[in-house]
């Protein structure tokens, strides 16, 4: 019978395959192991750094950290960065809140257990483990371990032990704050227009009192008082006369500000209608009112509070060095003081520089990250230079297209302030994806007005 030419190639090749099948084997295992090798040599080499918590100061280390050197995990309760210095906008709806954070997964991780959706226990400087509990089921619990840690888990709202504050007033830390707040607006404005209710509720519903004059608190009153200018008018014509915004302050607004600014500033809030700020402070918050030092029960429909930080429960628990805020305390290096091991960092709000104190911004926190980050990356650490910072200015929005720019070079404001106020928060953004959203969320405000949807 004749062999076809195809048939014919088939056994040939097959006939190689044979003959040299010892070979390839061969050849292949040397291979696998050469590459097995490799990848668990490059593997040891790599230490493990852990990052606690995905702030301005822990983001920063993740994003500069050199992925080559370290195998990164991360654990915080929160799976995205937040660009702080713009969350007083999405309470009324200027911006979306998705405009203002970055999935931490974005950056990238070698394995996607890297991320732990986690809180930070408590950390055994011996045997250089952190002990962590999941968010999402709270009897998972588990620990990790590290070669170098990074703490930068921030602070939380200082209440000053003022009763009711943390059941009745909202803070403007996290994005679940600003929802919270934007919910209770349109809440209250609804439920103002309401047929029962009677002028005396209307005007307790559409009074906001905000508690702390700092940039948090000015800002979100710079926005609420543009949302009713611009969309209450609007949309809830015959209630705007009942609108009214208190801010309360014990010592000057925007204390850390040029006094030419701060003046500015208390004379345009001054000049505005039904815009009142009283030098006081509050003793008491409750479900309808606030309570002033001098006994004036002020009634309200949200209460805002703005007023300081306080240290975290973890930060708490540490037992190392503090100062008398209740901060880490470190060297010039971001090393913790007292650490046995000398690789434990903290950054940020929840620690201080002993014998330099810092402000807590996202400022101090971003640039602390990004020198940390440098150290981490250089092999002989030795020669590294201590941390030092030199503020380049501060930035506030005050309303009306109305801003403030407290630079070592120059102090502006007005609306050229403004003007620098969004372009350099909008270069300072994460990612490009931000960079398009936030104007696109501006052009949309100034065209169509705010989204006043209540979900």
């Amino acid at each position: 019978m004749m062999m076809s030419y195809r048939t014919f190639c088939q056994v040939l090749i097959w006939s190689g395959v044979q003959k040299n099948s010892n070979y390839i084997s061969h050849t292949l295992r040397t291979a696998c192991r050469s590459l097995s090798s490799s990848t668990s040599e490059t593997t040891s080499k790599r230490q493990k750094l852990v990052i606690l918590g995905t702030g301005w100061g822990s983001y920063s280390v993740l994003k500069s950290v050199s992925k080559k050197l370290y195998d990164v995990i991360v654990v915080s309760p929160r799976n995205h960065f937040l660009f702080t210095p713009l969350l007083a906008s999405t309470t009324v709806g200027t911006l979306e809140f998705r405009s203002v954070i970055e999935p931490v997964r974005n950056t990238v991780f070698r394995q996607s257990d890297h991320f732990h959706l986690s809180r930070g226990m408590k950390v055994d400087f011996d045997a250089k483990l952190l002990h962590c509990q999941s968010v999402l089921d709270t009897n998972i619990s588990y620990t990790v371990r590290y070669d170098k840690l990074v703490i930068g888990v921030g602070a939380r709202s200082n209440t000053f032990g003022v009763p009711g504050v943390s059941e009745f007033a909202c803070f403007l830390k996290e994005v679940e704050d600003a929802r919270m707040i934007r919910q209770k607006i349109i809440s209250n404005f609804e439920l103002a227009v309401q047929p029962t209710i009677s002028g005396e509720e209307r005007e307790r519903l559409l009074h906001t009192v905000i508690v702390g004059g700092g940039p948090t608190g000015v800002e979100f009153g710079a926005e609420l008082y543009d949302f009713v200018q611009q969309d209450v008018a609007r949309l809830y014509k015959h209630q705007e006369k009942d609108v009214r915004v208190t801010l309360v302050e014990s010592n000057k607004i925007l204390s850390a500000f040029d006094k030419r600014l701060q003046a500015y500033a208390e004379k345009k809030i001054g000049q505005r209608e039904r815009f009142n700020l009283i030098r006081s402070s509050v003793t008491e918050v409750k479900s309808n009112s606030v309570t002033l030092r001098d006994g004036t029960v002020v009634p309200c429909g949200l209460v805002v509070w703005s007023t300081g930080l306080a240290p975290r429960p973890f930060t708490q628990a540490l037992d190392v060095p503090k100062n008398d805020h209740g901060q880490i305390l470190t060297d010039q290096y971001l090393k913790v003081l007292d650490d046995p091991q000398q690789c434990v960092y903290a950054l940020g709000d929840c620690a201080d520089v002993k014998h330099v104190p810092l402000p807590c911004t996202a400022q101090v926190a971003e640039r602390q990250g990004r020198y940390l980050a440098s150290v981490l990356n250089t092999t002989d650490q030795s020669m590294t230079e201590p941390f030092k910072f030199q503020s380049m200015g501060m930035l506030a929005y005050i309303g009306q297209y109305q801003g403030l720019s407290d630079t070592p070079e120059v102090k502006l404001r007005g609306f050229s302030s403004w003007l620098l106020w969004r372009s350099a928060y909008l270069t300072r953004l994460g990612s490009w994806r931000l960079r398009m959203q936030v104007p696109m969320d501006w052009l949309k405000t100034l065209i169509y007005g705010r989204d006043i949807s209540r979900f």
